[in-house]
């Protein structure tokens, strides 16, 4: 059998289970490290709860996937999960979800792994939004959980160096409010939880921004200043509806 004639017959299997975002619906990918718990306590250690070579890490690994061929408007990382808001008119790969959840996995992956020396394994799926409101909504719903993440976190390991075994002090967590959990890290550890870096209580913000830089013009030497567009890396994230806002203003910009 000819070449064609195998590719032609062979290739449907391969497609068959194609599945294309519609036109004009917003793509958001969240991309979660697989067993990242012992990567990150038993096999290398990294200060508890909160790193910041872990944490530069993982901003290094969205700064490779926001600038290795997507459209992407803004890019969210806390703990050891990413989120990416892709320009609503992207349409590389014809936005087969196939294509971008492979990629996507495996840049984070190869990026991730040189970046700490030792495999970094991640996964990728496409949330499909139909409207501008609940982009806002799924990036505020990440924000506030890097919040409750944060708290419980910090709470938990201010327990364990007391001296608690991990049942216990999970235990001495389980149904205490919010308030109750800021009483107990400040009497445990004398920790305001609310004077803790942002970054660790509302995770970072990546996006696009203008600036100008100096040049000369190469026809007649005179002095000019370029637009170029660069990375922030948002450490001081905005909170609550302040947090929306700042959000809307991105994907309404694009």
């Amino acid at each position: 059998m000819k070449f064609d004639e195998l590719d032609k017959k062979l290739r449907v299997y391969e497609t068959a289970a194609d599945l294309c975002v519609l036109p004009g619906i917003y793509m958001v990918a969240r991309i979660d490290g697989r067993n990242f718990t012992r990567l990150t306590k038993e096999l290398h250690r990294f200060e508890s709860p909160f790193d910041e070579r872990f944490r530069d890490m993982m901003v290094g690994t969205t700064q490779h996937l926001m600038d290795c061929g997507f459209r992407v408007t803004y890019g969210y990382t806390q703990s050891d999960e990413i989120s990416l808001l892709f320009h609503r008119d992207e349409e590389l790969f014809g936005r087969k979800l196939r294509k971008y959840n492979s990629i996507l996995a495996g840049e984070a992956s190869s990026k991730f792994s040189l970046l700490l020396g030792d495999k970094g394994v991640f996964d990728c799926r496409i949330c499909q939004l139909p409207n501008e409101s609940l982009v806002v909504d799924y990036f505020r719903w990440r924000n506030e959980d890097a919040h409750r993440n944060a708290l419980n976190a910090h709470c938990y390991w201010a327990l364990r160096k007391r001296g608690e075994g991990e049942r216990a002090a999970t235990e001495r967590l389980s149904g205490l409010s919010i308030g109750d959990k800021n009483e107990l890290l400040y009497r445990t550890a004398q920790t305001n939880f609310n004077d803790l870096p942002l970054w660790q209580r509302r995770g970072t913000g990546l996006y696009w921004e203008s600036v100008a830089k100096p040049g000369l013009n190469p026809k007649t030497g005179h002095a000019v200043e370029a637009k170029r567009r660069r990375l922030k890396v948002d450490l001081e994230l905005p909170m609550k509806d302040e947090y929306s806002e700042f959000v809307r203003g991105l994907v309404e910009r694009g």
